[in-house]
């Protein structure tokens, strides 16, 4: 590493050259992250969420600085603590609330549940991102194919995948990274290092001593950097993005930071060590840190900070209003959108039979008829 002397200039960051809107901007992504999922563990509450509920309390930086380094063109692949990223590609806060309480006019039709749900977008459209698959992993092997795609048809754009700790010890991330690097894909594989993978320590799943030398093995660039540090995550990742786009294959990101809930609503996270999240809360907090930065290179007044968080906080409203009024799944749902989005098409069952003059498209008084075309 070169020594810097006193007289030499400091490098400059691709933060550098973000306007004041945008580091403005960055602080909005993080607090409606925060405040979305704080509404939705009000929900929990309330059994009003179907499932489980994923939360990303200290980790909104590591999500919003890597997404927001993408350009329009660009998609990515969350992981259940990638909220932030998926607002910042597009996802809306009516979106999000409607999938988890498994609405009928959901993006999955309340057939999935969460952030499982995506929108590569149409040509020209902000939005670009894939949803995840459960198993951990599997969806860097998605994104080496898709960003193949882009490479073989000559496309100026990159995908970024997230991967957990845990999930560098699968088969599927070892496959897809290193099938990615040997075809030189314009691929960015995050690493959020949160220090558990459910409840396992980093430790007892690797003896790696940083996930960043997993880079080396892929004959791939490596870089890390401190996830709590919305700035540092936007330059380490705006790196990957750039060294990607001009053809030079992956990079293999490691992002430190922390969960502070656990691996869902229900765990109790009884695996930690007393004390340790109340000193990850005290002096790591990703949003507090960027507060300080705005309000000491910036002079961002609290007034303005009061107005995005008032902001924020109407959105979310409106929005919860919005996906409390939604109704319920129907059972046609569960026959629309499977493989395409054909027309609707009324099924067999509830078409007017000539002979009895059944329900025709209307639902019938009795499910357990559906065969019978009406006959008991």
């Amino acid at each position: 590493m070169t020594k810097r002397t006193a007289a030499s200039p400091s490098p400059v960051r691709p933060s550098d050259q973000l306007t004041r809107e945008q580091k403005l901007e960055l602080y909005c992504w993080m607090r409606l992250t925060r405040s979305l999922e704080e509404r939705l563990v009000n929900l929990y509450r309330q059994t009003k969420v179907v499932g489980g509920l994923f939360r990303s309390l200290g980790q909104e930086a590591d999500a919003v600085g890597s997404c927001f380094a993408l350009e329009q063109r660009d998609v990515m692949s969350p992981l259940i603590r990638n909220l932030g990223a998926m607002l910042v590609k597009g996802a809306t806060p009516v979106e999000v609330l409607k999938q988890y309480m498994a609405k009928g006019d959901s993006p999955t039709r309340g057939r999935e549940l969460n952030i499982h749900f995506g929108d590569i977008g149409a040509a020209g459209s902000t939005r670009g991102f894939l949803g995840q698959i459960s198993p951990l992993g599997d969806m860097v092997p998605v994104m080496a194919g898709v960003t193949l795609s882009f490479r073989m048809r000559g496309e100026d754009r990159v995908g970024l995948v997230y991967v957990g700790d845990g999930a560098t010890s699968t088969g599927a991330f070892h496959e897809g990274i290193n099938f990615a690097a040997v075809q030189k894909c314009p691929l960015v594989v995050i690493v959020e290092n949160n220090g558990y993978a459910y409840s396992t320590p980093t430790y007892k799943q690797t003896a790696a001593a940083q996930f960043v030398d997993k880079a080396i093995g892929y004959g791939v660039q490596g870089l890390k950097a401190d996830g709590n540090d919305v700035l540092a995550t936007y330059d380490v990742t705006r790196q990957a993005v750039d060294y990607a786009r001009a053809g030079n294959g992956v990079t293999l990101v490691e992002l430190m930071t922390y969960r502070r809930k656990g691996h869902a609503e229900h765990d109790n996270q009884s695996y930690v060590p007393a004390g340790e999240i109340e000193q990850w809360a005290a002096n790591n907090d990703p949003l507090d840190r960027y507060l300080l930065v705005l309000r000491e290179t910036l002079a961002v007044t609290d007034t303005e900070i009061a107005s995005i968080d008032a902001r924020v906080q109407r959105e979310i409203d409106d929005a919860t209003d919005i996906a409390e009024q939604s109704g319920i799944p129907t059972p046609l749902d569960a026959l629309e959108g499977v493989y395409a989005d054909p027309p609707r098409e009324t099924p067999l069952w509830f078409r007017r039979d000539a002979e009895n003059d059944a329900y025709g498209t209307e639902r019938p008084e009795s499910w357990g008829t559906w065969n019978t075309g009406g006959k008991s």
